[in-house]
């Protein structure tokens, strides 16, 4: 008697997951390629979209504009970042632990946020312009124009590069430091000669992750840029012009920095492959006091640092509760809750749009990641290599791409999405399932599989096996994950602003719409309640993680 094969639940989530991502993230991408090799009038095929960005000038900039900003970016926060990570782990800090929330923080801040308070700030009126006017005569550096994008890009990614040189570290021997120590080796000497080689692989992936967000990054181009046109503004004023607009030409964009993006990533992995190598720390890195002048030195360095990234952000808080006209357009002396009474009340339907879209979004990507999850650690064949494959995707597309190629692939057609909640939660969900799928692959690696084998020895079937025992032992990496992406929801922006309507106006959303009304006193209510979601964010990971030290 021939034995009946045994229905395997798991092949069936494969394909589902498979189907997924072919019509929410592989078909919009090729569907967006193709529609820029057609002319948007007459519909014919043709290259000019290709010609017409690499013969002119005015576009072609864009790219070596993008580049350039991109590249100081990631210059600046490595050299910030680095010694940070050095001077942290390696000497006794006084509040390392809340230093080290202070700096997540800065990291989590949406990044039109930061531009924004930077301009109140450091701008043509801003109150540290003033003040040096008034008081020294001096005037103020420009917060416009490429320095101004690299010195805000830079307050906000060196955190990353902070984080990932410290998860490095903790893999790092201390007796390889001793030993540099006793042969006259240590200080800054110690760092660029012994630490940077041993942590060079985490670097590099530190200088791709920051590069990768400077390059995709809208917000802050957008708002103090002032012509210095960067590739995500480009394509979001091609596809949403105010005087005219070409789909094609901006699909054509789209397809251009993907590629790129696709280069530096495929470099990246080349690089990292040849420097990398284990480290098992069998004695751990000692924290130990460094000399009074020293230690002095790294205090200062360390808490200037991280106030100057925090000052837009507590500056906004502060800004929240001045008083301001009644159209909230400008500030007037006295404090008040009337910004807020005017956001809850005129603008209401944001947070209740913040809370259901994106606590949609991450539902999904909470069920999506831990199955991934699941399938590319303990079930690996090459259907869920593929998954794995595209679920790393978006590390390498700019958010404004995958608006356009949601827009459109389902404007029209059997499956109009256009204009609702359901293509933003897409969106978010296709850009931010990365950080859970990796921290629960991370933990699921750590479960041995005697575990799970030893349930199934004992009658429970898989899925029960999955559900009761493989899941809540990687219920931590699962909602550490879940909880980054839910910041990264609430300040999403590059896709969304391409994607909402009047009925979907999110918290993000809801702070551009304000500054480019002039309504100040609602944009800064806003952005403080975007900044109290990451911190209560934060404080619950801290919770979850039982106060260990977040790493990359």
């Amino acid at each position: 008697m021939k034995k009946t094969k045994e229905f395997d639940l798991w092949v069936w989530i494969s394909i589902a997951i498979m189907a997924l991502y072919i019509l929410f993230m592989v078909y919009p991408i090729v569907n967006m390629s193709l529609q820029s090799f057609f002319d948007s009038k007459t519909g014919a095929f043709t290259l000019d979209n290709y010609v017409k960005f690499f013969s002119d000038n005015y576009y072609f900039s864009t790219l070596f504009n993008s580049f350039k900003l991109s590249i100081l970016v990631t210059v600046f926060s490595l050299i910030l970042g680095v010694p940070l990570a050095y001077f942290y782990n390696i000497y006794k800090i006084r509040g390392h632990s809340l230093l080290q929330l202070l700096i997540i923080l800065c990291s989590m801040s949406a990044p039109f946020i930061g531009a924004y308070s930077w301009i109140l700030l450091l701008g043509r009126s801003g109150v540290i312009s003033k003040f040096l006017k008034a008081t020294f005569g001096l005037v103020a550096p420009s917060i416009y124009g490429l320095g101004g994008c690299v010195f805000v890009l830079t307050l906000r990614l060196f955190p990353l590069v902070f984080l990932y040189v410290s998860g490095a570290m903790k893999n790092l021997d201390n007796s390889l430091l001793e030993a540099s120590y006793n042969m006259g080796c240590s200080g800054f000497k110690r760092l660029y000669k012994v630490v940077i080689p041993l942590c060079s692989p985490s670097i590099l992936a530190a200088a791709l992750m920051v590069f990768m967000r400077a390059l995709a990054d809208f917000g802050t181009p957008l708002l103090i840029g002032e012509g210095y046109r960067t590739f995500p503004v480009e394509i979001y004023k091609q596809f949403v012009g105010e005087t005219s607009v070409n789909h094609n030409f901006a699909a054509a964009i789209s397809v251009i920095a993907i590629l790129i993006t696709a280069i530096v990533f495929i470099l990246q992995k080349v690089a990292a492959n040849k420097l990398n190598f284990t480290m098992n720390a069998l004695h751990p890195i000692e924290a130990r006091k460094a000399k009074p002048f020293t230690n002095a030195l790294i205090h200062i360095y360390a808490y200037i640092l991280v106030a100057l990234s925090l000052l837009p952000q507590v500056y906004i808080i502060y800004l929240s509760f001045r008083n301001t006209s009644l159209t909230g357009n400008m500030f007037k002396p006295g404090y008040s809750l009337k910004s807020y009474q005017q956001v809850f009340t005129d603008m209401g339907d944001m947070v209740i749009n913040t809370i259901i879209i994106c606590g949609a979004a991450l539902l999904i990507i909470l069920v999506m990641a831990v199955m991934i999850a699941y399938l590319v650690v303990r079930r690996r064949n090459v259907m869920n290599n593929i998954i794995d494959t595209f679920s790393m995707i978006p590390y390498i597309i700019p958010g404004s791409v995958i608006g356009i190629a949601l827009i459109i692939s389902f404007n029209k057609g059997l499956l109009v999405l256009t204009g609702t909640a359901i293509i933003m939660i897409i969106a978010m969900v296709i850009r931010r399932i990365p950080y859970t799928i990796r921290s629960s692959v991370a933990v699921l690696q750590q479960i041995p599989m005697s575990v799970e084998e030893a349930s199934s020895s004992l009658g429970a079937s898989k899925m029960k096996t999955f559900g009761v025992i493989t899941v809540p032992m990687m219920m931590n990496g699962i909602m550490a994950g879940a909880i980054m992406s839910w910041v990264t929801l609430v300040t999403e922006l590059s896709s969304s602003i391409l994607l909402y309507s009047s009925r979907t106006i999110t918290l993000n959303l809801g702070v551009y719409i304000m500054v480019s009304r002039g309504c100040d006193g609602k944009a800064c209510a806003i952005s403080t309640i975007i900044t109290l979601f990451t911190v209560i964010s934060l404080l619950i990971v801290n919770k979850l993680t039982g106060g260990k030290e977040v790493t990359l």
